[in-house]
Order: C-alpha cells, then structure tokens, then sequence
C-alpha cells in the first residue's frame, strides 16, 4: 500500500507514539484522522500537523464508548471518502500487584475497576475501533490494513495483570482478524514495543532510569520514530500479515 493519499486514522494520536506516526505519516503525504479524548491536547497535535500543509482532522472521542465510535468512524469515511489505514494506539497503564501482603495479612488487591479500566481503553477500545474500521474498509471497497499496538508485556510482566492481560489480548485479535478480513483485502498486523523514550521514562528516577537501559541489551530506550518506521515499513510491505512484531532492543520480559 502507498503512504501517499492514503488516509490513516490514529488512536491516541495527540502526544507520544501516536503523534509521532501521525507526524511521520503526514510529512510521507498521508491524510491524517486523529481521534484522542483530550481535546485540547488534540487541537494542538492537529494544528502541529495541520501547519506543515498535511491534511489532517481530529475527533475527540472515548474510545470505549460504542455508539460514540460508531458514529466516528462514519464521519471519518463521510470527510475523507475511505479509509486506508488504522492504528490502535490508544492505550493506557494502572499498575498494581494482584495482591499485597505483609505477616500473612492482606494489605491490598488490584481492584476490579483498576483491571477494568485498563482492558476497557486497551482491548475494547481496540476492538470497537478495529471493527468499525473494518466496516468502512468493506464499504469503501478498497485495501486496508488494521495496525494493533500490543507490548513484549503480553507474555506477561510483574504488576501488570491488567496492561498484559490486555495486550496478549490484541495480539490475539490480530491474527484472528487477519484470517476473517483476507478476503475483504484488509491485513492486521500487531507491534510490540520495548521500552520507548516517552514523558513516562522521562518522568522516571534517574537510578529506576539507568537500571532499565541497562536491561536492554542494545543498551538504550527505543524511540518514538522507530515505532514510526515500523509502522510505516508495515503499511508499505503487502506481504506482512497476521504477526507480531516485536521492536524492542532485544528486551525479553
């Protein structure tokens, strides 16, 4: 598939990775369709975008809420007449232990709505989206291609039963999807990060910091822009479908 004319929506694409596919696919001719739920956050990701001369709309929206994304997605195919691409990247963490205890005595519990939240924005968000852009892609009779952002956490990771829960979860999804849509000519193929250079690791003790790169045996965070390339090196090979792939340093949790 051509970059060029293609037109590419992205979750959570108003800040992090999300923005820096946005920027990357724009500045390759792509016409962007931003959907993020914090609306001030997306006007200026979209007048960022929108000032290099790409064509670019926001939607601001929650992903989680069905009639909501059904309803934007059809706006979405009504201004851009098809849609070429979407990437779930909209995603969040609420890290926790399952439980916590001291002497035998338990001193906390990850509490259902701290795992609902996250499989709530993570997997269901993802699913919505995938599904109504599916519907479109069939509508507007023409290729397309579903990008799911999952994580080397899907394997698992301590204190994320949520968040991995959630990935393994939309690495699942891709490779069903991919068998379901190859007849409707969509392709779904996942990305699983490492860790990436984000205002999260940024935020982050220096010593927390240095102990993390040093897991990494390339010996430094990913970047934002790698997830970019990847992204875009899957929109453009016809022959990618149906995996994950992994860019992550050469991490393994």
């Amino acid at each position: 598939m051509q970059v060029n004319e293609s037109v590419i929506v992205i979750t959570g694409g108003a800040r992090g990775l999300g923005f820096a596919m946005a920027e990357s696919f724009a500045n390759a001719g792509a016409k962007l369709a931003i959907i993020d739920a914090d609306e001030q956050a997306l006007n200026k990701a979209v007048g960022d975008i929108g000032s290099s001369g790409a064509e670019v709309q926001g939607y601001c929206v929650d992903i989680t809420d069905e009639e909501l994304i059904s309803d934007t997605f059809n706006y979405i195919l009504e201004d851009f007449g098809k849609i070429s691409v979407l990437i779930n990247n909209a995603g969040i963490l609420r890290d926790g232990m399952l439980v916590k205890a001291k002497d035998g005595q338990i001193t906390d519990k990850m509490s259902l709505s701290q795992f609902n939240s996250v499989i709530n924005v993570n997997l269901v968000g993802s699913f919505l989206c995938g599904r109504e852009a599916a519907a479109a892609m069939i509508k507007s009779n023409q290729q397309g291609l579903i990008i799911n952002m999952s994580s080397i956490a899907r394997a698992g990771n301590m204190g994320q039963s949520n968040y991995a829960a959630s990935k393994a979860g939309v690495a699942a999804m891709t490779t069903t999807w991919a068998s379901e849509l190859a007849r409707h000519n969509i392709r779904s193929v996942a990305i699983a990060p490492g860790v990436i250079e984000t205002e999260m690791t940024a935020a982050m003790k220096p010593q927390m910091l240095d102990r993390l790169v040093n897991m990494v045996p390339v010996g430094r965070l990913g970047l934002a822009e790698e997830i970019a390339h990847t992204a875009r090196y899957i929109v453009e090979n016809d022959y990618v479908n149906g995996t994950v792939i992994e860019v992550n340093g050469g991490l393994k949790i």
